[in-house]
């Protein structure tokens, strides 16, 4: 898989809110390591258990998921030897106990989740150690009862502190007028009473402190100096048994080495699991159906990342029609449409449920490759075009029946006749190595060559002319227009610069007589239309004519047999651009065509036809001569074959070739 392409379709989102789902570091990890599975038999079952933690959910059951603080450090270190302190061993237990927890829950809803519940019989709370740390280890301390000597230990410090207790409240008022406070407090670890710097030989004893000021010192009694000793010795026998204690039990944690990293795994796979299942919530995710063949449909389909208020997306690829050329207005939808499709592919295979309807259906993709966006480069030089090539060059690489291959505006970033021209050998390639592709265009010639090749279709998004709005709904089955300066306007650009652009558009238009092209499929109905220039009152003037086939195919054929008559609009190869019959094809083949009010001779092999004059002139009485000759020629013509006129003649073009 294409990581780059990810990235273009935003599939590095999706992954990162199912990361912020997780609440165990395990888990967590396991979300950053996921990537997409080419391997269908892993998709489904991925699918399967992300569907099932949803159903979990839905029935309003809180999963009962560890954040394993401390484990990982824990399980870190198990087996070198260290002993653990209270701290640690405590959040053993806890942890022991959610896997406790998590059994009993998962148990408890075989019927609604059959194979995630399978997972928790992998687990084992290890009761045996887990009682022994709750026995021994409470509130982060160990307790009396972890062994006998440790409560031996403590009975003596306790008796001891209660005799130091009593000597040093006897001391307070003993030596109450040499004190500062008669406080009784500690330092050093010594039980020590505040006594007064110029009375300091009042009270004999050891100075183990004085206050900031120097006027105040804590002095230990003589009285209890050898009940202090005997209170460290204890204690120092304390601190050698709450070692033994430790270790024991840091040992006996140990032996459970095996089924305590087992534990983590599958918690962490749970927690990964309900991650899948709370981001496929977040959107009303649906488990799609899994293909056997590399084909895509998406009924209803919402982009996660955009939320409800997106247009539902009806798309189909691969059964019918291996490629979809998508045309329409620029802010229409075209490249969200791009990226749904691609996105939906990896989020499935990455066991993510989609939002979709009933009915959609996908495939197993071995390449997702997306060339979205211009892909400029300043630190590896790379222009819009050339990084539109090297996204090129990759997909041409991994094209094949299970590829799916996007791309955002073909022929851009170039000279469009150059562009258009690539564009095309590409799309030819890509249709011959069965790969599915999607791609969208603004090009007519692009338009023209879905709709008449086989196994490639036209769609477009659909726009709103009246109020000038995109209706981002994707139309298969015809070629779109671009609707610039209908958007231009909606955008606020001035009226004299869309003025102008609409005079040099009509300019252009007179001077290049270029068809619009068909959008003709065979067995499919369309509609094309056509643009003829006429002389007219020594003007150029347009005259548009619409047109419907009902068969393109079979009328082309038939075509092809029959020679071409005066009216036929035909396709002049070396101008490239459309004429009309004047004279049909003399002994040598070479015909007369008028274009642009010029009379040129062309051989019939270097034309085609482009529509039949029966379509063009249903009316078999309609006088051609409106189309071939000029106004003053007619009207000379008409008095010529009423009378004798002096001087009146009648002047042809001469005939180039």
């Amino acid at each position: 898989m294409n990581e780059a392409s990810w990235r273009r379709l935003e599939f590095d989102k999706v992954k990162a809110a199912v990361i912020s789902y997780t609440v165990s570091p395990a888990g967590r990890l396991l979300a950053e390591r996921h990537a997409p599975s080419i391997k269908h038999r892993q998709v489904e079952a991925w699918l399967q258990e992300t569907q099932e933690a949803a159903l979990l959910l839905g029935s309003g059951a809180s999963i009962p998921l560890s954040a394993m603080e401390g484990v990982d450090p824990f399980l870190a270190l198990l087996g070198k030897g260290r002993i653990y302190n209270e701290q640690e061993l405590e959040q053993l237990a806890v942890w022991l106990t959610s896997v406790v927890q998590m059994k009993k829950y998962m148990n408890s809803k075989r019927e609604i989740a059959p194979t995630i519940a399978s997972y928790a019989e992998s687990m084992y709370d290890c009761p045996a150690l887990r009682e022994e740390l709750n026995r021994c280890i409470r509130y982060g301390l160990i307790t009396d009862q972890a062994s006998a000597d440790l409560a031996f230990i403590r009975r003596h410090i306790y008796a001891t502190e209660d005799k130091i207790q009593k000597k040093m409240e006897h001391a307070l008022g003993k030596y109450r007028t040499a004190l500062q406070d008669p406080v009784i407090s500690k330092r050093r670890d010594r039980f020590v009473i505040a006594v007064k710097r110029e009375l300091r030989k009042q009270v004999p004893g050891t100075v183990w402190d004085e206050s900031s000021s120097g006027q105040t010192l804590f002095v230990e009694p003589h009285d209890v100096a050898d009940l202090q000793v005997e209170l460290q010795q204890w204690k120092a026998e304390e601190e050698r048994e709450r070692t033994v204690i430790l270790a024991r039990l840091s040992e006996q944690a140990e032996t459970f080495s095996a089924e305590l990293f087992q534990n983590v795994e599958a918690m962490a796979s749970f927690d990964f699991i309900t991650a899948r299942s709370k981001l496929s919530r977040a959107y009303n995710g649906q488990r799609i159906k899994l293909s056997e063949q590399p084909v895509i449909r998406l009924i209803g389909a919402r982009h996660p990342l955009i939320g409800s208020s997106s247009v539902p997306l009806h798309v189909e690829l691969g059964t019918r029609w291996k490629q979809l050329i998508i045309t329409g207005p620029n802010t229409g939808g075209k490249t969200v449409t791009l990226k749904t499709i691609g996105l939906f592919v990896l989020m499935v295979q990455s066991g993510l449920l989609v939002p979709v309807e009933e009915g959609s259906e996908l495939g197993i993709f071995q390449h997702v490759i997306a060339d979205v966006g211009d892909g400029q480069s300043l630190e590896q030089s790379l222009s819009t075009f050339s990084s539109h090539i090297t996204v090129l060059k990759e997909m041409m690489e991994a094209a094949g029946p299970r590829s799916l291959l996007l791309l955002d505006e073909l022929a851009a970033g170039t000279d469009p006749t150059e562009g258009i021209a690539l564009s095309i050998a590409l799309l030819e390639q890509l249709l011959k190595s069965g790969a599915l592709t999607v791609a969208t265009t603004h090009f007519n010639e692009i338009k023209a060559f879905a709709a008449r090749t086989i196994g490639c279709q036209n769609g477009k998004m659909a726009f709103d002319a009246d109020t000038l709005q995109p209706l981002y709904r994707l139309e298969i089955g015809e070629a779109g227009e671009s609707h610039a300066f209908s958007i231009a306007r909606r955008f606020g650009l001035p009226e004299q610069v869309m003025q102008r652009a609409e005079q040099l558009l009509e300019k252009k238009k007179n001077s290049a007589a270029e068809p619009i092209d068909s959008g003709i499929k065979q067995g499919e109905e369309a509609k094309a239309g056509i643009v003829l220039l006429t002389k007219h009152e020594g003007d150029l003037t347009r005259k548009s004519l619409e047109i419907k086939v009902e068969d393109k195919g079979e009328a082309s054929v038939k075509a092809a047999a029959q020679p071409f008559v005066k009216g036929d609009a035909v396709w002049i190869y070396p101008l490239k651009r459309m004429g009309v019959v004047y004279r049909p094809a003399d002994e040598r083949g070479n015909v007369i065509v008028q274009v642009q009010g010029q009379k040129l001779t062309f051989n019939q092999k270097r034309m085609k036809l482009y529509i039949p004059k029966t379509k063009l002139y249903p009316d078999e009485q309609y006088d051609l001569d409106i189309v071939f000759e000029s106004k003053a020629n007619r009207k000379s013509r008409k008095l010529m074959s009423r009378k004798h006129v002096e001087g009146l003649s009648i002047v042809t073009p001469e005939e180039d070739s």
